[in-house]
């Protein structure tokens, strides 16, 4: 192999070890400051060093490190489970939904509600993760909710033209009133581009609906099907492609200062105080 080969072939060290399925890109450059990395046995603490995947050996807390391969699952998410890798009441996790060999590996994108259900993703890919996550344009999803009568009846004008919460107004892309699950209750589709700490159930509990169960369906291109819940799936190679392409052309609008497609108010609210807080705490929307 060519020098100009070799190169070409060379990663930054925190694109490894988040490739490597340890921690998020940005995890892992605090890894490094903190001196927890090593490179050929050299300790590293500072960023920009570059590893060949093929002959670099690289450990984290004197454990060697390797490329493994890029997995993507779709997982339906029960209620009464916690998107954590554990839970000090010992409430029952997403990952013991998982096989063993899995659950150290995989990192949930984003989160659902410990009572929401539906469609989860996990990946060993947490660069894309971190782009299809960010608060400068989030992939759409969408969620079917079944809500209690009585329903007002500018339920869905309310929806779409914002409801006042802490940090400010808070709005669905979209929202559509389907047939009715029961007596007694109506189910919406809704879509959302944006997301805050359980945004759905704020914005009807403020509006005064009562929530008999909260569905995510899709998630961009990814769809639920006929995922049972506890079930799942690895992405197709399509699936995987259309989110790497949404995540590489959200990371090249924040480069070049473009702003992502949408309403002026989706610019607005993405950098809010409530917003800011979510993202810190890697909460979902719902």
């Amino acid at each position: 192999m060519s020098k100009e080969d070799k190169a070409s072939s060379d990663v930054r060290l925190q694109k490894f070890l988040s490739r490597a399925g340890v921690a998020s890109r940005r995890r892992s450059e605090r890894l490094i400051e903190a001196g927890r990395v090593r490179v050929d046995g050299e300790l590293v603490t500072e960023l920009g060093v570059r590893v060949d995947p093929a002959s670099s050996v690289v450990e984290v807390d004197g454990r060697r490190v390797e490329l493994t391969p890029i997995l993507w699952i779709a997982l339906h998410k029960p209620p009464a489970y916690l998107c954590s890798r554990g839970d000090p009441r010992g409430r029952p996790t997403v990952y013991d939904l998982l096989p063993q060999e899995q659950r150290g590996r995989l990192f949930h994108v984003g989160r659902l509600d410990f009572m929401s259900e539906g469609l989860l993703l996990l990946c060993n890919e947490g660069d894309v993760a971190n782009q299809l996550l960010h608060p400068s344009g989030e992939m759409q999803r969408r969620y079917v909710v079944t809500v209690a009568e009585p329903v007002p009846a500018d339920l869905v004008r309310r929806l779409e033209d914002g409801v006042p919460l802490e940090g400010g107004a808070a709005r669905v892309a979209r929202a559509t009133m389907l047939t009715p699950a029961k007596d007694g209750e109506q189910r919406l589709l809704i879509l959302l581009r944006e997301g805050r700490n359980r945004h759905i159930r704020r914005m009807l509990q403020t509006i005064g609906v009562r929530i008999s169960s909260l569905q995510r369906v899709a998630f961009g291109p990814v769809e639920l099907g006929d995922l049972r819940p506890g079930e799942h799936r690895v992405l197709t190679p399509s699936e995987v492609e259309r989110l790497r392409a949404f995540a590489k052309r959200r990371s090249v609008e924040r480069a070049s200062g473009d702003r992502p497609v949408g309403s002026p108010e989706h610019a607005r609210e993405s950098s809010s105080p409530d917003r800011d807080a979510a993202r810190l705490h890697g909460e979902e929307p719902v």
